[in-house]
């Protein structure tokens, strides 16, 4: 009796050490059936049109800082302890993550001052770089025997991939943003479930649960642009999505600050 509840639950823990893979391969197979996926026809009319100081689309703009703050706080909080066992495991995909965030504060900036096609090119790339950086990090730190260099070159080439997908499909008249919309969706579903089947510390657990859902809030706010901005005239939806991502990513580098610390803290109690 023992024996055989022993081996149902190895077979249930491989089953569910599997999970990842399979909804990647599910959505990866939902996505190539569901056939392209194109940008939406008025996607560049934000709702935002306010002027500070001669930079059109001000709010838009601006609001990208946030984006530049989190990542320059970031680089100067943890690349002095890159080679702490804390983060080291996952130093190389944050490297890549706080990368993505600075160049995003650069290339949306950048977009945001005359939208189109050229401009969100360099927007979206930085994102896919961030997305690529956060899911190598975390797989780093998570699952065994991962190689860290091939694992995050690897991501790196998808997200190029993908942004590169869509802006030469457009070119020939029909972008399809699925490659895109598949890295940006694989940290929502891969990183819960990377940590939960690993058992990661509760804190770790929390702090990204309630990233994820802020930066799905994000793009909820993001969908209802015109309709947010409405309300009071005051911020636009898209605005808020700038806001609210980069509050999100504070989130996780606070969580890796603290980690240090409560290391530090341990560490010094057994001297």
């Amino acid at each position: 009796m023992n024996q055989h509840s022993s081996i149902r639950g190895l077979t249930l823990r491989r089953i569910f050490i599997c999970l990842p893979f399979l909804f990647t391969t599910l959505c990866g197979v939902l996505l190539i059936a569901h056939g392209p996926i194109e940008q939406l026809a008025h996607y560049h009319e934000f709702a935002d049109l306010s002027d500070f100081l001669g930079v059109p689309h001000a709010a838009d703009v601006f609001s990208n800082l946030g984006f530049a703050v989190v990542a320059i706080w970031g680089m100067y909080r943890l690349w002095p302890m890159r080679k702490h066992a804390s983060i080291e495991a996952g130093w190389i995909g944050y490297r890549l993550f706080l990368a993505g965030l600075l160049l995003t504060a650069l290339g949306s900036g950048f977009y945001h001052l005359a939208p189109d096609n050229a401009r969100l090119l360099w927007d979206r790339l930085p994102i896919a770089f961030a997305c690529a950086g956060l899911l190598s990090a975390v797989r780093a730190e998570n699952v065994p025997n991962v190689n860290r260099k091939t694992d995050a070159n690897v991501l790196v080439l998808f997200a190029i991939f993908s942004v590169a997908w869509w802006y030469v499909t457009d070119a020939y008249g029909a972008g399809d943003l699925r490659p895109y919309l598949f890295l940006q969706g694989l940290p929502l579903i891969l990183i819960p479930l990377w940590q939960t089947i690993y058992r990661a510390p509760k804190s770790d657990r929390i702090a990204f649960g309630g990233a994820l859902l802020l930066y799905i809030l994000a793009k909820v706010t993001e969908i209802y642009d015109h309709d947010i901005f409405q309300l009071g005239s005051v911020i636009s939806g898209h605005t808020m999505k700038h806001l609210l991502a980069s509050i999100a990513a504070g989130v996780l580098v606070g969580r890796l600050v603290q980690r240090i610390k409560t290391h530090a803290a341990q560490d010094d109690s057994l001297c």
